[in-house]
């Protein structure tokens, strides 16, 4: 299985998590390749530092003969997205894609201005860049932090309701379309049926897009995060029963492309302090289970839980990331020292 879309923290964060327990249990569950999102502690928004994060998970890739990846952060400084795009030239598939979050969450790397974001499309596209640019859409100006009572975690949903993600998916497909962007664009985490209605009609007017789904997001909603004890608290928030239904419903028809996990620890003095995220590689083998029952076709868990977000990635072109591979990529690039994900 594959799994484009976890947050395996270490480095300041390794309280919460190391990339060796993320890696291992990821192994555990079934999964073969794992790609990690950039707001780690420190943040992967230079090369040096995505280098330091591959260096780091290699040794575990190996033991585990699990493939690693990781998609590089973007800022809105000209000079640092055109150096992501240099550097996943370079080191592709070992940055799998590029990542920017058009609403704050973990790590606070939001660009929250239209502004902002246009910059980031219209770099892109000056710079040639043709990878997936993986956004998290969520619209911080229709946000209602006011709302958010602590300790009530249902009460979140209200605070980031599900117009934010929608508005935010239309600006990011409005953009993409204005600009001429010559990537792939992907919606992460999508939770709400306006957004799924939103990429369907983008990619029927020929949009190069895809969208992912949760297992939270797909199998519960606000009313399960009454039970505190849960920690049902991560962006974008779990939704009302319609959006969960729609949610489920597009990972059967084919409108949600693949499950992704959002496999975001955190300790449980984090937790009870209003952090954001939860585990979720086993929540997608509950996923799985459910879908199975349901009398989904093996043919569609396949691509959900594989091979859709290896078309999608260019991972089967890729693949085996063999060490024969991986020291070639080392030659070329000149790196300084050895990465060694499986």
């Amino acid at each position: 299985m594959i799994d484009v879309h976890v947050h395996l923290r270490d480095w300041a964060q390794s309280d919460k998590e190391t990339v060796e327990h993320g890696l291992r249990v990821a192994k555990m569950c079934g999964y073969t390749h794992v790609a990690d999102m950039p707001n780690t502690d420190p943040a992967l928004i230079s090369r040096q530092t995505v280098l330091d994060r591959l260096s780091l998970a290699g040794e575990s890739a190996r033991k585990h003969r699990i493939s690693y990846s990781v998609h590089m952060g973007l800022t809105d400084d000209e000079n640092q997205i055109r150096e992501a795009v240099a550097a996943y030239n370079e080191l592709y598939p070992l940055i799998l894609g590029l990542k920017m979050f058009a609403g704050n969450s973990t790590g606070g790397m939001g660009l929250t201005g239209i502004e902002q974001q246009r910059k980031v499309f219209t770099v892109l596209k000056e710079a040639g860049y043709r990878g997936i640019l993986l956004v998290h859409c969520e619209k911080e100006s229709l946000m209602h932090p006011e709302c958010y009572v602590r300790d009530h975690f249902a009460t979140w949903s209200l605070a980031r309701p599900a117009v934010c993600e929608s508005e935010s998916v239309r600006d990011m497909i409005f953009l993409a379309e204005e600009t001429g962007f010559e990537g792939g664009l992907h919606i992460c985490h999508i939770s709400t049926r306006a957004a799924i209605e939103l990429v369907k009609q983008a990619r029927s007017r020929g949009l190069n897009i895809s969208c992912g789904a949760t297992a939270h997001h797909s199998l519960l909603t606000a009313r399960d995060a009454l039970e505190h004890d849960r920690f049902l608290k991560m962006n974008p928030p779990v939704r009302d029963e319609a959006d969960r239904q729609a949610v489920y419903q597009g990972l059967i028809d084919g409108d949600i492309d693949f499950v992704e996990s959002d496999h975001a620890p955190h300790t449980l003095e984090d937790k009870l302090s209003g952090a954001s995220g939860i585990p979720g590689f086993t929540a997608s083998l509950v996923l799985l289970k459910k879908l199975r029952k349901d009398g989904v076709p093996e043919s569609r868990l396949e691509d959900l839980f594989a091979l859709k977000a290896a078309e999608r990635f260019g991972i089967e072109a890729c693949e085996p990331l063999l060490p024969s591979r991986i020291d070639w990529r080392i030659r070329q690039s000149r790196l300084e020292y050895p990465v060694r994900p499986f």
